[in-house]
């Protein structure tokens, strides 16, 4: 990416995108109790129970997303070693037996005062954080494949290495497309990109192979006839949801799936619902806020006044639109299941505070722009 000469003066923030984004969160708010009010009520007695969670969730998001929007962009230079680190710590932590939560068969989260995280999403954002003060400080050295190219790369491998493990294959993909894309604009050469990106896809296919979660859900796309029914029922019932949506929906709160056909409705698989209870033009919908968060973020990263925002500004709009076209992928049966959330509309607390702390920091970028 080019080099750019700092400015010194700050425009408001882009609005555009804080209002595609609030929108989305708004979305998701309605779906999340749409899809989880009468499953609340069979287990909590609160068909609410969900719907208060995400509400908490989003309130942490936004001030999270407020209090970075005002931050000076040294700040989060700052903090990158504390949550490079602390990352680290928390992924190796959930590996933990007693200290992990196992559920369908990954070890993926983390318990802190009655509240669950999954460690694997500040992880990414940690690589994001780190990866952008480096090609920005270092960009005169970016040509070697020693001193410029391979740091960096061992420190996102063994973030997604530790992600691999849970196993978390999904989250653990997108982070290593960000982190490509980051490499791409910052600069590397081209031939180390590509050596090692052939030599990595190998490795990580053996893996999922090796691995029975891995092996089942890749059989589960490609030879449904091979595994059993178990492990193709949450994608056959997405199937059984976005089909009778036709063009306008059953309507809103009339998904027939979320009655206990489709597993966990208003987490991975909350698109399935989108598309059934608002048709293929609410789907649509959705997809083009996805979009318009994809071009107002790129404008931001080509727009940013240096080096090291640019970079912050692409790879936060990577993450957020990359995991959305991965997880719509994965509902629409294009790819394997893989636990990978739709930013801004799936439950959980993690993801959704996270998110909106990249998005602050994106909206910090875009002050900067011309």
């Amino acid at each position: 990416m080019r080099s750019h000469t700092p400015r010194t003066d700050r425009a408001p923030s882009d609005r555009f995108l804080l209002v595609v984004t609030l929108i989305l969160v708004g979305v998701g708010i309605v779906m999340i109790y749409s899809a989880s009010a009468i499953r609340a009520q069979e287990r909590f007695g609160d068909p609410t129970f969900f719907l208060k969670k995400q509400l908490v969730y989003a309130v942490l998001g936004l001030l999270a997303m407020a209090w970075a929007v005002g931050r000076d962009l040294k700040t989060f230079q700052r903090l990158t070693p504390i949550l490079f680190l602390g990352s680290l710590l928390l992924l190796l932590l959930v590996l933990v037996p007693h200290v992990g939560i196992r559920i369908n068969g990954a070890r993926r989260w983390i318990r802190f005062f009655g509240l669950s995280f999954q460690p694997a999403e500040l992880g990414k954002m940690a690589v994001i954080l780190f990866l952008a003060s480096y090609f920005a400080r270092r960009q005169d050295r970016l040509g070697s494949f020693l001193d410029g190219f391979l740091p960096p790369l061992l420190m996102t491998g063994l973030v997604a290495g530790l992600i691999i493990i849970q196993p978390n294959f999904g989250s653990a993909g997108i982070l290593l497309f960000v982190a490509g894309l980051l490499f791409f604009v910052g600069g590397v050469r081209i031939g180390h990109l590509v050596a090692t990106a052939s030599a990595a896809l190998p490795v990580l296919l053996l893996l999922a192979l090796q691995s029975s979660h891995g092996r089942t859900r890749l059989l589960a796309l490609v030879d449904p006839a091979r595994v059993s029914a178990k492990a193709t029922y949450q994608l056959v019932q997405s199937f059984y949801a976005l089909g009778p949506g036709g063009l306008w929906g059953r309507g809103l709160g009339d998904s027939m799936q979320k009655l206990f056909f489709l597993p966990e409705p208003h987490t991975d698989f909350i698109f399935a619902i989108v598309g059934e209870e608002m048709g293929f033009v609410g789907a649509m919908l959705v997809l083009v806020l996805y979009a318009l968060f994809l071009w107002r973020g790129t404008r931001a990263a080509l727009r940013a006044g240096d080096p090291y925002a640019s970079y912050l500004a692409m790879g936060i709009t990577g993450l957020v639109v990359g995991q959305a076209a991965l997880n719509i992928a994965v509902v629409s049966g294009l790819l394997p299941t893989t636990g990978v959330p739709l930013p801004f509309l799936s439950f959980g607390g993690s993801s959704l505070t996270l998110t909106l702390f990249g998005v602050g920091v994106l909206l910090n970028v875009s002050r900067r722009s011309a």
